[in-house]
């Protein structure tokens, strides 16, 4: 518990005073007007309290990503706890941070448009593309698992089609409706109930002191087959939510349209990935308790190796019925709020680069219906193949650390040519090629099983090595293109 208190502690510091040296080094400015307050337009671009805003946005970078990728990374050991903790301060919270800010200083823009303003016209056709089809990938992935589980807690009448079409109309209403009628209104109950179910852990873990693995035991691989699963990159990639995750940024200009005073960043896009980084560490202690116990073989026996039955297996002994509930509304209704934010996402990044005002509705369903008619016809596709599923799974996984990188990539050129700081861009380009590495080394290590390509697999030292061409090969152009804009 030592370790774990640590990080803890390490989390929150990290929010208090490198969350102000981000702040710094962007230059806040609360006297400049934010777009919610020179163009609101009822829809998106809307006024809302800072407590509201920061509730929504955990939510909509949270959802399961937490747990689940937090429960499957905790089989890695005590490394885990590390990347949870150094990845949310450094990597995370200032990819989030200066994502959402960057959006909130140029009027609230999409992804695409500040990928393209930093990294060429190229890169924001590619990444429009990218992050549409990731939009899609994600609105699926998150109907799937609770449709399922749905329906296996209803008639039978009512297959898992059935709860697909249920929770595709929500995601017609919350991605069309004002972000105050239902986003505005729900987020922030599922929010609290997301962070009340992580407290009721933690509350246990420190009442019961149960047997969390310390870093003095050592930080080896504790897979199964660690030859076959090295920490570096595969935990990088699956503890994504809780460290480091490209679908946050897609998120973030979403509630930069809603704040009125760009000092409250810190609190809702740095403070919001801190206290994702907490319930992740938390939910990988307990799930350590589980993997790690004497008791595991019977556990599993009993509730199988799967994240929602640990899920359930913890809340069942832990918390008792009342955390059960909880849990099961997490399971359900946590991976949906990310999904239609998701969705709402994909609708206005179409708007921005069609130009299309989004307050007629018609307009906005011009937009948006093609999105939906994509979204069921992939889920009715893979509702009933586990195999496709899985697939559509495993690349988002690659997906979503792969728009990382560009996006720090994207941060670190607007600090070379916004910051007043002439070293501020350090704070960006470190995770930035950390990120690079575990991208193209985990592209040719990792099998099709692990989230890979058929095509790659290669010995993981050829992996390491392109991972080393390809971020020297990032050096070394960066540092090409700052000398010829120090001479411009």
């Amino acid at each position: 518990m030592i370790s774990f208190t640590i990080c803890l502690v390490a989390l929150v510091l990290g929010y208090v005073f490198y969350g102000s040296f981000a702040e710094k080094i962007f230059g806040a400015d609360e006297k400049r007007v934010t777009p919610a307050v020179a163009h609101p337009d009822g829809v998106d671009f809307m006024p809302l309290k800072p407590w509201r805003i920061f509730l929504i946005q955990f939510l909509n970078i949270a959802g399961l990503g937490p747990i689940f990728g937090a429960i499957m990374g905790a089989r890695f050991g005590t490394a885990s706890f590390l990347w949870i903790v150094l990845g949310s301060i450094f990597g995370g919270a200032v990819h989030d941070y200066f994502s959402g800010m960057i959006s909130l200083r140029h009027d609230g823009i999409s992804l695409p448009e500040i990928q393209g303003q930093h990294l060429g016209n190229g890169v924001r056709q590619l990444m429009r593309g990218f992050m549409i089809i990731l939009m899609i990938l994600v609105g699926v992935v998150f109907v799937d698992g609770p449709a399922k589980i749905l329906a296996d807690l209803t008639p039978d009448s009512l297959s898992a089609i059935f709860w697909v079409v249920v929770i595709m109309v929500y995601y017609v209403i919350a991605t069309l409706f004002p972000i105050d009628k239902i986003i505005g209104k729900i987020y922030p109950v599922f929010g609290i109930c997301l962070l009340f179910m992580a407290i009721g852990i933690l509350s246990y873990l420190f009442i019961n002191h149960p047997a969390v693995p310390e870093f003095w035991e050592g930080l080896q691989n504790k897979q199964a087959d660690p030859e076959s699963t090295p920490i570096f990159p595969m935990m990088f990639v699956s503890i994504a939510c809780g460290a480091v995750s490209g679908f946050h940024a897609t998120q973030s200009p979403l509630m930069a349209r809603c704040m009125v005073n760009e000092r409250q960043g810190r609190a809702i896009f740095y403070g919001a990935m801190i206290t994702e980084g907490v319930v992740a560490l938390i939910w990988a202690a307990a799930a350590s308790v589980f993997f790690f116990s004497g008791d595991y073989d019977a556990q599993v026996a009993e509730y199988g190796s799967a994240a929602p039955r640990i899920i359930k297996f913890l809340t069942d002994t832990w918390l008792g019925r009342i955390g059960s509930i909880l849990a099961l509304l997490g399971v359900v209704f946590a991976p949906i709020t990310s999904g239609d934010t998701a969705l709402r996402s994909a609708r206005l990044i179409i708007a921005d680069f069609l130009h299309l005002d989004q307050k007629p509705i018609v307009k906005r369903l011009m937009v948006a219906l093609p999105i939906f008619v994509v979204t069921t016809i992939v889920l009715i596709w893979s509702i009933g193949n586990k195999e496709s599923f899985n697939t559509i799974w495993n690349y988002f996984a690659w997906c979503n650390q792969l728009l990382s990188v560009f996006t720090l990539w994207a941060i670190t050129i607007f600090l070379v040519r916004h910051s007043q700081n002439r070293w501020a861009y350090l704070i960006s380009i470190i995770p930035a090629l950390f990120m690079t590495a575990v991208c193209s080394s985990f592209m040719f290590i990792a099998t099709p099983k692990q989230g890979g390509f058929n095509f790659f697999e290669l010995p993981d030292i050829v992996g390491y090595c392109v991972a080393l061409v390809v971020c020297t090969t990032c050096i070394i152009g960066f540092v090409a293109w700052k000398n010829k804009q120090a001479k411009a």
